[in-house]
């Protein structure tokens, strides 16, 4: 049962007011850019990019990862875009540091007790468990396409209907 903000912890209300202060910039920062970007400037943002994020949740997080990951953090449920991201990472790991690198994995996300534990079924953490006994590129492939299935059918169509994002699309349609 839900019991307000005022039962948060004080870092999590410290959080989203930080989300509030970059999703406002952000906003601010649209307003100002012309889509003609200057060589001194380090920030480039296609004011077009938004409109493509709603054809696919792939086009959103291969240009749109940032702001998608902080709407997951205003949420509360960023562990699965940080499993995702550390399923890519761990793909491309050396063979000598797969072990290593998939108990870490397996600790923070999949494990009983896990600190930012996602949620899986039953079945997939078997798997991965069983996995882990013999780590290859591969062994978090079952639990991370469940993770990516649960972030494009819930966590997505959610971003896709936040009122920042609704304001950057409003923004890059007047341009």
């Amino acid at each position: 049962m839900c019991r307000g903000r005022d039962s948060l912890p004080f870092t999590c209300l410290e959080r989203a007011k930080e989300l509030k202060a970059l999703f406002g910039s952000l906003l601010q920062k649209s307003d100002s850019i012309t889509g003609q970007s200057k060589k001194s400037d380090k920030l480039r943002f296609n004011t077009d990019e938004p409109l493509k994020w709603k054809e696919s949740f792939d086009n959103l997080l291969s240009n749109g990862l940032c702001l998608f990951r902080a709407f997951l953090v205003s949420e509360f449920s960023e562990e699965n875009i940080a499993f995702y991201l550390a399923c890519e990472d761990y793909r491309a790991t050396k063979h000598s540091k797969l072990a290593s690198k998939a108990k870490k994995i397996y600790d923070e996300f999949i494990g009983s007790d896990a600190p930012r534990e996602v949620n899986l079924d039953h079945v997939t953490k078997a798997v991965t468990k069983e996995n882990m006994e013999q780590p290859s590129q591969s062994c978090f492939d079952l639990a991370q396409s469940k993770i990516y299935t649960l972030m494009e059918k819930d966590c997505y169509p959610r971003f896709l209907k936040s009122s920042t994002y609704l304001e950057l699309t409003r923004k890059s349609k007047t341009g």
